[in-house]
């Protein structure tokens, strides 16, 4: 099959002819229609996050199922589905009790094994982990609630326990932050978006912000949302992944208010310090939020059929496979286009 893939850390990704993944007893193999270009895949691609080499990058994927394995008794070939980019071994208590998402034998493709950049790609786990798409949800859209828009969508429903009305701060307006203001705006928040670009900003607005920051790297968009909010946001959430952007999403919460860690923080930047101080005189609320699992999609995927959340206006551009490998080393710079990326593979 095509597949792109890259040798090694930082070496540009190339179109190649590799076998075909085996079908696992437990999962599927997946024919894919779309899938994502995420930053996620861009850190595997830079080795800040670990994969074997050489590597078929890609997790956010929508497709119809080729092959069943023999232990698989919920999806035969031909149903149309997406998976979370966190997949479940289907055996421990947390796959058991619907967790999926912090299994701690959990496979991802793109990561843990060949990803999506791919005209096939193997699932682990099948009844756990694959997610039955609606007639009205095509392959791109799919594709794009990836880890970004359900990410986004499990922290601000899930555990931010955002409320129509309240004040949501998003720092950071790449995919899962423009998905975090679109969402948030979509079920009646209001949302102040956070930026060093202008035209990420431009973007937010578009997409239902009611305020925007442009904020240098030197300067503390906090003041501003206290000022802005009479006292703070009720949620805000780190969608950039810094120590200042997650230090400056908790000083801009009120009092009992809820900041979720979305970005990621690799290398140096894992153990980064947090004001404390604020934690504990005005009650915040601190989650981290990994994805989301098969089970909780329904109800997003409802509310897309229906029109209530439109990912398709975060999708900023449609490639082919072969444009696939320059697609992940432009992340190396700033974005030419605010929204995300899909490659199409099949109609």
């Amino acid at each position: 099959m095509r597949a792109v893939r890259y040798p090694g850390y930082g070496v540009m990704p190339e179109m190649a002819d590799v076998a075909e993944p085996a079908c696992p007893g437990d999962g599927v193999i997946i024919s894919v229609g779309a899938t994502g270009v995420c930053r996620s895949d861009w850190h595997a691609w830079k080795g800040h996050d670990p994969v074997p080499l050489p590597h078929i990058p890609g997790h956010e994927l929508a497709g119809v199922v080729a092959y069943a394995g023999p232990a698989v008794t919920r999806w035969r070939p031909g149903d149309r589905v997406t998976v979370p980019f966190a997949c479940g071994c289907g055996r421990c208590e947390y796959c058991r009790a619907g967790e999926a998402q912090v299994c701690p034998d959990q496979t991802q493709p793109g990561f843990t094994g060949p990803g999506s950049f791919a005209e096939r790609v193997a699932i682990h786990a099948a009844d756990t982990n694959l997610v039955a798409l609606p007639d009205a949800v095509d392959a791109v859209t799919a594709a794009s609630l990836g880890c970004r828009f359900s990410t986004a969508y499990r922290a601000l429903t899930g555990h931010a326990r955002l409320r129509p009305g309240e004040w949501l701060a998003v720092h950071g307006c790449g995919g899962v932050g423009l998905s975090a203001v679109h969402i948030g705006a979509a079920l009646g928040a209001r949302v102040i978006a956070v930026d060093v670009a202008g035209p990420a900003l431009d973007r937010a607005r578009d997409l239902g912000a009611e305020h925007t920051i442009l904020s240098a790297t030197n300067t503390d968009p906090a003041p501003v949302i206290r000022d802005v909010t009479g006292g703070g946001a009720q949620v805000s959430v780190d969608a950039l992944g810094s120590p200042g952007t997650l230090a400056s999403s908790v000083r801009s919460l009120r009092r009992r208010g809820r900041h979720v860690q979305v970005g990621l923080l690799l290398g140096a930047a894992a153990a980064p310090p947090v004001p404390m101080d604020l934690v504990i005189a005005r009650e915040l609320e601190i989650y981290g939020s990994h994805g989301m699992a098969a089970r909780d999609y329904p109800p997003m995927l409802a509310q897309v059929a229906d029109g209530t959340l439109r990912p398709g206006l975060l999708v900023g551009e449609i490639i082919g496979l072969d444009q696939a490998g320059a697609a992940l080393a432009a992340m190396d710079g700033p974005s030419s286009s605010a929204g995300m990326t899909v490659i199409e593979l099949a109609r």
